[in-house]
């Protein structure tokens, strides 16, 4: 097989982005489309992304993808690189919520949101890696959410995807920086798109000792969604604009809330620490001790 053509000078990137049928990944696609890139717009459905791709149908792909079915993940890479001669932005975007407590949860549901949140991606970006080692090129994007930094009550299941996401990247990026690829992680709070609507499932068991923590803050997500201060819109310019910064963050946090909370968890870190510092550093064994068994 012939080598992938290498992007021009100036050249605009060829993303491919999964989950394109509603929120980040939407509003992704078109405002990609609109300025002129190339976009695998992917989606389970792909009916439900034909207006993106009449946006500018020279440029766009519509390629159907559940990012749980490894052989989908396969084909619609192999039709991306094939259609487009490359991809040098993928953008891991597909996944859901879940709203219960942990004692609540289902196991079966929570496992399907492992399967998208975390192995989907893990899947997917396995399967771009090989073409962008051999171009020593290329950037992945992951949405993760502020929610795998930091943990609340009633979400525990879907934090738990999210902090896989983050190791899972931190990782990568470790990996992959020194072969020319690039990784950056992104880590919303609240916006508006369909994940705390219709995109989200509730736990079917209620227990009544977790209405004051669990419960609580499951009707005040509920509560404000279609109302959060987040605007995806903006969210994708920000995106576009770190993939395309000479040096682009690793850690991308949209929204104020996010920046709120994520300091508030390093200040909780460090007191943690400090406090602890001298319990946690007598758990080594005495440097006499090891002087003595390195001999």
């Amino acid at each position: 097989m012939a080598l992938a053509k290498e992007k021009k000078v100036g050249e605009k990137k060829v993303w491919f982005i999964t989950g394109c049928s509603t929120g980040f990944g939407r509003e992704l696609a078109k405002n990609l489309l609109e300025n002129g890139y190339q976009v695998a717009v992917t989606a389970r459905d792909v009916t439900k992304v034909e207006d993106l791709v009449s946006i500018a149908p020279e440029n766009a792909l519509a390629i159907k993808l559940d990012v749980t079915n490894k052989r989908q993940i396969a084909d619609a890479v192999a039709k991306a690189e094939q259609h487009f001669r490359r991809i040098d932005v993928l953008v891991n975007n597909a996944g859901f919520g879940y709203f219960g407590a942990i004692e609540e949860s289902d196991d079966a549901e929570v496992r399907s949101m492992f399967e998208a949140n975390f192995w989907g991606l893990a899947d997917t970006t396995r399967a771009v890696l090989p073409k962008m080692r051999e171009r020593r090129s290329g950037t992945i994007v992951n949405i993760s959410s502020i929610g795998g930094f930091v943990s609340f009550p009633g979400v525990g299941y879907y934090n738990a995807t999210k902090y896989a996401v983050n190791g899972f990247s931190e990782a990568l990026k470790k990996e992959v920086e020194p072969l020319g690829i690039r990784v950056i992680l992104v880590q919303p709070s609240g916006f508006r798109t369909d994940w705390a609507g219709r995109s989200a499932n509730d736990a079917t068991v209620t227990i009544a000792d977790y209405t004051e923590t669990a419960a609580a803050n499951q009707a005040a997500i509920r509560g404000y969604s279609g109302n959060q201060p987040g605007d995806p819109v903006r969210a994708a310019r920000a995106i576009v604009e770190a993939v395309e910064a000479d040096e682009p963050p690793f850690y991308l946090l949209l929204g104020k809330a996010a920046l709120k909370n994520a300091r508030l968890k390093l200040e909780a870190l460090a007191s943690d620490f400090d406090k602890w510092a001298e319990v946690t550093e007598g758990a080594d064994f005495p440097e006499a001790e090891l002087a003595r068994t390195a001999k």
